[in-house]
């Protein structure tokens, strides 16, 4: 199996730590060239302080933007610099050709995302969003059923994605336009997309601010993606104290309705009694029969960079297109009021 020769830009990303380690796990897939960090003096909140981003900078093989670009036999880059200039760097790597991994959701500005979509299109390159919740076992199952028509005609999907913050990450949050929908209501939006078969006739976004540490921040998203068969929703805040634990996914159909929570659960993860907990699914279908399906704790981005390095070597089709991950964009921005 061919390695990728892949680097990194950047680790100004709130997932850069998580998908670089991951990268320099699966070393069956990927040889980690190096990392260009455009922005050394940004540091994500979360990554102040922590010693595993000294440690990567320790371990990585460090070269400019420019250097990485002048590579001929660079297969890929993960785009993992801080959102605001994502796209840009994006951009210049896809115009060599050089597949994309590019953390979710993109740069604020649906033109410039335009063009990158385009210029991969163009190319030929891969175009992967680090979406990692596509990859999610129970997510993939409830994929399946929809595939096998067991859900019937779906009228709606219900999305929540929260968590509780601390006030560095709550005022971060008030950076991006549509705050924590753009930050994590994008996860959201992507789920419905997917189980509703496209974009919304209509979004109606309804973000707020809870005044959370007395911050104006967006730290509440909610949005309204309206269907003819209905409206779905998704709704995102840094201010639900066990939010994490709450992740929800409802997927409603004329045959079965199928509940996920929680959504995932990472490894290690323990409730305070020292249980190891488990996402779980509970299906209820329309003749009375319901089924419960749990998924073991596992490591999230893993699952993504591997379906990512079978794109790149042609061994599978990306199912995400170019025009859905456009469509994707573009409803994103709509719903962060854009």
């Amino acid at each position: 199996m061919r390695k990728i020769k892949i680097a990194v830009v950047g680790l100004g990303h709130p997932h850069s730590m998580d998908t670089t380690e991951a990268l320099l796990r699966l070393t069956d897939d990927f040889e980690v060239v190096g990392i260009a960090e455009p922005s050394p003096d940004y540091c994500h909140p979360e990554h102040v302080n922590s010693p595993r981003r000294p440690k990567l900078y320790g371990t990585l093989a460090r070269y400019t933007v420019d250097e990485l670009l002048a590579m001929d036999d660079l297969d890929a880059v993960a785009i993992e610099c801080e959102e605001e200039n994502g796209t840009k760097y994006a951009q210049m790597f896809a115009e060599k050709g050089i597949h994309i991994h590019f953390d979710k959701p993109g740069t604020h500005g649906v033109a410039s995302f335009e063009r990158l979509v385009e210029t991969c299109r163009a190319n030929g390159s891969v175009l992967h969003m680090g979406y990692m919740y596509r990859y999610n076992a129970l997510v993939q199952r409830a994929m399946e059923m929809k595939k096998a028509g067991e859900f019937g005609d779906i009228y709606s999907v219900e999305a929540h994605m929260s968590l509780l913050y601390a006030a560095n990450m709550a005022s971060w949050i008030g950076k991006h336009k549509g705050g924590m929908m753009y930050y994590l209501g994008c996860h959201d939006v992507d789920l419905v997309m997917q189980f509703m078969g496209g974009a919304p006739e209509e979004v109606i976004p309804l973000n707020a601010s809870t005044g959370q540490y007395g911050l104006d921040s967006e730290n509440y998203g909610f949005a309204v993606l309206n269907y003819p068969s209905g409206a779905s929703f998704v709704k995102t805040t840094c201010a639900e104290p066990l939010g994490y634990g709450r992740r929800q996914l409802v997927i409603n159909g004329s045959k079965a309705t199928m509940e996920i929570k929680p959504i995932e659960i990472g490894l290690g993860y323990r409730e305070e009694s020292g249980v190891m907990l488990k996402a779980r699914a509970v299906i209820n279908r329309a003749n009375g029969a319901t089924e419960t399906v749990e998924c073991e704790p596992f490591e999230r981005y893993e699952g993504m960079l591997r379906g990512f390095a079978s794109y790149v070597r042609g061994e599978r089709e990306n199912p995400y297109t170019y025009d859905y991950e456009l469509s994707l964009f573009r409803t994103v921005m709509k719903a962060c009021g854009c």
